[in-house]
């Protein structure tokens, strides 16, 4: 055999060989996999953490009800009723538990047009403490805004951490901002009380707590 004839023998041999590999789509499905598994993880997380935040999102404001009908069913309150009645929030908001809500119950007498605060009592981070200042003026809708009118307001605030969460130096990597670390949840709910009495008095809300 002349090397020529060799040389043409070889090349015949190559190109069934990649004739044969154009052929074969044995594995493309398995790269084809692959290749969008990431993208069908990613929106998997993403719908996941969407629907907690929304879920999350109404707890919050389902706890300022609670709190809010939960104060205006007494006739009269202490600061060791207002403080269990605010920790009530954390277990409403519950499997979630990856940050603790913020508080604030207000009591709001309206007199000649102008709100001013009667008592108020916050819970952050665990601990209670006394807020707003007695007779300092407050804003409300214009719709509670009726002379004669006593109302308790409750201010819910949550920050919410989604699940997955990012180190700093992942998120410089990943060319992500703040807005990933959490999203701010808040709600504000407006009750009169139960009884036909004008105010809830708080015994010692500005005295010993």
């Amino acid at each position: 055999m002349s090397r020529a004839e060799a040389h043409r023998g070889a090349a015949m041999l190559v190109a069934k060989a990649a004739a044969a590999f154009r052929r074969d789509r044995r594995g493309i499905a398995a790269i084809e996999f692959a290749l969008i598994a990431p993208l069908l993880l990613a929106m998997y997380f993403v719908t996941m953490e969407v629907s907690q935040a929304i879920e999350t999102n109404k707890k919050v404001g389902r706890v300022g009800s609670i709190v809010a009908d939960l104060v205006t069913q007494q006739k009269q309150v202490d600061t060791n009723a207002l403080d269990d009645i605010m920790k009530i929030a954390s277990t409403a908001l519950m499997p979630y538990n990856r940050s603790s809500p913020s508080v604030t119950i207000t009591a709001i007498n309206i007199t000649g047009g102008q709100a001013t605060v009667e008592w108020s009592r916050k819970l952050v981070n665990g601990v209670a403490s006394a807020s707003a200042a007695k007779n300092s003026v407050i804003a409300v809708p214009s719709s509670y805004n009726v002379a004669g009118n006593f109302l308790v307001r409750v201010d819910v605030q949550l920050s919410y951490h989604p699940v997955i969460t990012w180190s700093p130096s992942g998120k410089q990597t990943l060319g992500l901002t703040a807005a990933f670390d959490s999203i701010d949840m808040s709600e504000t709910s407006y009750y009169y009380p139960r009884y036909v009495q004008q105010k809830i008095e708080c015994s010692n809300c500005y005295g010993s707590s």
